[in-house]
Parts: C-alpha cells; structure tokens; sequence
C-alpha cells in the first residue's frame, strides 16, 4: 500500500493505492498554509479510514511539496550568511546583463537571502583549472564564522571561485563550520552545484543553504505528526525533475524540490495520456494559486537545467514547465487606467474566494464560474465545501462590474476569457515559440480547474482533442506515485572534441557514477539495479550556451565523434542552423541515476450497465460568448460507462473537478475512463 500526497497552495490532495489489486482511494481537502503537514496528516487519517485498510500494510509515503517554492517567492527565510572569495562577494547583485523585461527600467533586483554585511570575504583563489593562486587564510575564516554566529545566521553558504575544478578551500571551511558551530546549517557550491558561472552557482547555493533551516524543520514535523498518526512508512521527497528522493537528501538539497509538485502532475499526464494512445501532449495543470503548462513530445518529458525562481536562476535539473499566475483563487480587479486585470494576486485557501463564505471579499475566478452557473454550488469535494452564489455576486458586482459599468455576469464572462487568454499565451510559449504547432498535440487538462477551461483554451489554440483523467483533480498526487528515484549528478569540465582529454573526461564520469552508486546506497537500492544515463553539455567554441547530448558509457574517441554528430542534429532543430565546420566542444560532463519503483496499473473500465442514469439535471450556464444562458444538461462522471458519447453543451461534474463542454464539441469515454472532448474534424 502506498500514499501520495500532493500540497497545493489551496488544496491537499492524498491518494492510496494497492499494488496487489490497482484500486484507488482519493481524498481532497483544503490546505493549512501555516503548517502544511497538517493537512496532510489529517488527509492520510480520512483516507486510511476511508479504505478500511490495516495501517501497518501501508509501506510508503511519497510526498509533492511547495514548502521550498513559497519560502523563496514569499522571502520568509531566516537569515543566512555567505563566506566567499575576497573582491566577489557583490556577484549576487552585480548578476548578469540580461533583464526580465529590455523595455522595463524600473523592474527591480530580487533581494538576496544573504545581505551585503552577511557576505564575509576571507583571502583565497584557485583558478579555473583547479590550480591554487592564493591558500586558503584559516584566520580570515575563524574571524568570519566568528561575525556570522554574532550576526545569529541559521545558515551558511560558501561559494568560492572556481570551486567546481578544486573543492578543497570550500570543503575546509565547512569543516571549520561545523566544528565551531554545529547547530548552524551549512552548504557548499561545490556539492550542490560543481559547475561554472559563478553568479548562477552563488544563486543556487545561496537558495539552498536559505531553505536548509525551513525544509529540515518542515520535514521533521511531517515526520512526527505521520509517526503520531501510528504510521511507520518510508517518506519520499518529489524533485523538480521528476523524481524520488529520500527525507535525508531533500534535506541535504531543498533547492531540488522548487518545482516538486508541478513535476508530478505531468509525470501522472504523461502516463495516462501514453497508456491512452497520445504520446504527443501539452499538459495543462490549473489549480487554486497558478496554472503550469509542459510539452511532451513522443512521451519524453523536456528536463531543463535551469529556471527562474522569484528573480532567481535556479540551475538544477527541473521539468520544464512554465507557469502563469493564473488559478482558480486568481483575483479580478480594476487597475487605475479602467483595464480588468486577472490574477497574479490569489484568495488562496484563507480565505479564499467569496463564495466559499470564509470572509473572502475578493472577486476570483471560482466567483466567476458560480456566478455563470458552471459550478454546483451544493456539490464541491462531494457537498463538503459549499458554495455561496449570493457572496460571489456581491464581491464581482462591487470589484469589478461597477468599475467596469457593466453587471455580475458580463463581469465573470470578462474575467474568464483574461485569464484564459493568459493560459493560451502560456501554452503558445512551450509550443510555437519552440517550433511546435499546438494543433499536433493533444491537451491535456487536470487540476481542480483545469478541466473547466480546458474546452475553450483548445478551442482559441485549434487544438483538435483535450483528454480529461478520471481524477483531475487528483492527478499530482496519483503521478507522485508514477513517478521512479532519480538523481542528477554533473561536473564542469572543458575540453575540445578535435582533441579530448580522453583520461580527464573518463576520470570526471567515474566521479559522478560513484556519486550516484553513493546516493542509490543511502535508497536503499543496489547500484546493480539501477539505470545509468549518461550525457554531455556541448556548444560552439565561443557560443555562451550549450546543449545536453545524450551519449553512452564508453569514453573513447568514436563516441566523441557520434556525441559531436548528435550536437549538430540538436543544435539545427532547437536553433535551425548548424555550423558542421566549427569546433565543438564539451563543458559539462552529466549522470543520472534511475530506480524505478512500484508502477500502479493503469487498467481499462469495465462496462456496468447497472451504474444509473448519468444526466442527473440540467442548469442554466452562461459561456463566454453568449450573452443569454443556454439550458445545459448535467452529468454525474462517476455515472458515466466506457464507450459513452456526449454532445455539447454540457457539465460533467466529480468530487474533485468539473468539466465544461462547449456547444458544438463532442465528449467521449474512452476504454480508461479519460474524458476526450474533439473539438472539429479530429
């Protein structure tokens, strides 16, 4: 027996799965942002009890957080502390030329976590090969440790210059750390990113030691409450890049779960949608607080190697995701030149929007959908959250409708088609900005309100096909349970293709498998049963980027030379051009490990003729280009058999979503129990 648990800004989601029998039971609940692990604990008690099942059959628990993510967006850390390089302690403000915005001057700089007087210099310097130009100062360090425990720092980050070719300065100050102030937390460049590009390697250890404080305090109190709830499990950690990892190491490498929750979700898309037969996908993940929208391409998810986290570069493997600030809590407003403006701003779960009657007084786009009769106002989470059409009213008329001049309801319909125009731009950005035409794909739609918009987002973007999961609403933490241990290892090393340093490459990947067969050990899992990738980021001599390459084990002169020809094929269909006559080289050597755990089934429905009659109503619903409600009917998806056709319009409603077809659009489902809205000639 396993349990996913998936932390959502407004909701917390807890799925249990048997192995043995592929049945599920689900469970969502509001969130608790103050402590998250209430939540969860109290999800796991109701779905322990909803199933019936012993307690101790259950072995482990993997869990999707957002801890990371809010602390840095929200700049709630203790304060940290920074020992460098002396003349380098300004790389974290001084950052690089590129601007969020060319057009916007007044875009300010992020705040670093360690202040400029928390930045202590101490005298050393080891060059980019490794060599040694300045010893480290040991009295320089004692002074400076000294200042930062005065200061009362929780953390510590050292990040020297060049550290990733020669560790060892780094390494004794950790040490000297440690010895001196044991309580403090401590990380250094050169174990969480042994890479060059000082300002991003300053970013991202910076961001780790800032977090090192609140995950180990999260994760400890996660495990005492599950301890309390009599539970003896073992708990995984989901990381940005859509694998497992142990409690001990998302402690060690907080910075690997920014992005943790959203990876699930399109691990979970990316399986359903590939044992339905679609393996070309756009992902399209709406919650309560953002929406995020991944291209899979032949069933492959895209793993990039660096995203921006709050103003920050975090360069560590992530799935590559782009995100709006545009969810159900988004709130509706009218800003000081008349124009409606949608989100980024959320109710989030408290209060939340006004309809859920918690003294929200906000217009949100759920307020938008009640207000348009698109949700039950009596059925939400199974009747467990009741909504109140009289409050949404009220806040729309008096946020927006009466700066606007115009009624509740031409309020909604405004407010629903911003923010889908925003998720349309969003899609377009993984897909047409990257030479993909989203017509190709099929969209596929969950989180709690992903599946309301999905019909019309599909509709503005020519897309032919969106495919409903069963649970939608629920999919993040089903796909927790999809998901298989993984772990990323790289190391800078540059050498030129025409003529390698065949023995320095060879040497730089041992490094990295013994790290990995390290990291599988402390698993739990035997090296022996593992999977090896192994890659190459390589550019043009003179280009100030690079490509992943993915390669094989053997370290020889043919390999580099089919390396060299894959970089070519890779750099002309990201970039449309390869220059075959110039030299290439490579400058990062990669590993990553996979254990592949238990993969739940994902089985075809029985046809039940004894289920009952699907449309239980019909409601008046408003679309975002009528300007008179159609009388839609509505069905009960849990009604619903395999092999069922519906015409629009019509609203299928479940505990945890409710989806929208639009007039002209045809609903089937399909074998699995997927919803398949076409929209056109399929």
């Amino acid at each position: 027996m396993r349990i996913g648990v998936d932390t959502g800004g407004t909701f917390t989601d807890v799925v249990l799965i048997d192995d043995r029998s592929s049945q599920w039971w689900l469970c969502k609940l509001p969130s608790t942002p103050g402590d998250p692990s209430i939540a969860i604990v109290d999800g796991i008690r109701e779905i322990i009890s909803q199933s019936d099942v012993d307690r101790d059959g259950v072995a482990v628990i993997e869990h999707g957080t957002t801890v990371a993510t809010n602390a840095i967006i929200e700049h709630k850390v203790p304060p940290s502390g920074m020992v460098t390089t002396r003349g380098f302690r300004d790389i974290l403000e001084l950052a690089r030329q590129r601007r969020p915005d060319v057009f916007d001057l007044d875009i300010p700089k992020p705040q670093p976590f360690a202040p400029r007087d928390l930045r202590k210099e101490v005298t050393e310097r080891t060059t980019f090969d490794g060599g040694v130009l300045a010893e480290l100062d040991a009295a320089e360090v004692e002074s400076a440790i000294d200042e930062l425990v005065a200061a009362g720092v929780a953390s510590t980050a050292i990040c020297l210059i060049h550290s990733y070719a020669n560790a060892a300065h780094e390494q004794a100050i950790k040490e000297v750390i440690r010895r001196r102030e044991p309580r403090m937390f401590v990380c250094a460049s050169s174990d969480v990113l042994p890479e060059f590009r000082e300002y991003e390697r300053f970013s991202a250890t910076m961001l780790n030691a800032a977090l090192l404080p609140i995950m180990a305090t999260y994760l400890r109190k996660l495990e005492s409450r599950i301890k309390s709830a009599n539970l003896s499990v073992t708990l995984h950690v989901m990381q940005s890049n859509g694998g497992l990892m142990g409690v001990e190491a998302a402690a060690e490498r907080p910075i690997s779960t920014v992005f943790s929750g959203p990876s699930a979700g399109v691990v979970g898309a990316a399986r359903v949608a590939q044992t339905a037969g679609y393996k070309d996908i756009v992902t399209f993940d709406m919650g309560g607080t953002s929406t995020d929208v991944c291209l899979v391409n032949e069933g492959n998810l895209t793993v990039t190697s660096e995203r921006i986290v709050a103003g920050w570069p975090v360069k560590f493997p992530s799935v590559d995701l782009h995100s709006v600030g545009a969810g159900g809590g988004s709130i509706g407003a009218v800003d000081i030149g008349g124009f409606l403006t949608v989100g980024p701003s959320s109710a989030g779960a408290n209060p939340g929007p006004a309809c859920y009657a918690r003294g929200g007084d906000q217009a949100t786009v759920t307020d938008a959908h009640v207000i348009l009769g698109r949700l039950n106002q009596g059925q939400l989470l199974a009747g467990r959250l009741p909504l109140n059409g009289e409050l949404a009213s009220q806040a729309m008329a008096l946020r927006v409708g009466q700066p606007l001049g115009v009624d509740a309801v031409s309020a909604a319909q405004r407010m629903i088609r911003i923010v889908n125009a925003h998720m349309s731009a969003a899609i377009r950005v993984i897909s047409v900005k990257r030479g993909y035409d989203p017509r190709d794909f099929t969209l596929v739609a969950f989180g709690g309100a992903g599946p309301l918009h999905a019909a019309e987002l599909a509709k503005d973007l020519g897309m032919h096909r969106v495919l409903i999961p069963r649970n939608p609403g629920l999919l993040c933490a089903m796909g927790l349970l999809m998901a298989e241990l993984r772990a990323d290892f790289g190391r800078t090393f540059v050498t030129p293709c025409s003529s390698p340093d065949i023995e320095g490459l060879a040497s730089i990947y041992q490094i990295l498998e013994a790290q990995a067969a390290e990291w599988l050990v402390r698993e739990g899992v035997e090296p022996s049963d593992a999977i090896l990738v192994y890659s190459a980021d390589m550019r043009y001599v003179g280009q100030d980027y690079e490509l992943p390459v993915q390669g094989g084990s053997a370290i020889d002169l043919p390999a580099i030379t089919e390396l060299v020809g894959r970089f070519h094929r890779e750099h002309k269909r990201i970039h449309g051009y390869a220059n075959t006559h110039a030299e290439v080289e490579i400058v990062a050597a990669r590993v990553v490990a996979h254990a592949g755990g238990a993969q739940p089934s994902i089985t075809p429905e029985e046809t039940n003729t004894q289920r009952g009659d699907p449309h239980i109503g019909d409601r008046l619903i408003y679309f975002t280009d009528t300007k008179e409600p159609l009388d839609t009917p509505v069905y009960d998806r849990a009604l619903l058999d395999a092999g069922q056709s519906l015409a629009g319009p019509a609203v299928i409603e479940q505990m945890d979503s409710t989806t929208l077809v639009l007039p002209g659009q045809e609903a089937d489902v399909d074998t699995y129990g997927n919803i398949v809205i076409r929209n056109g000639t399929d």
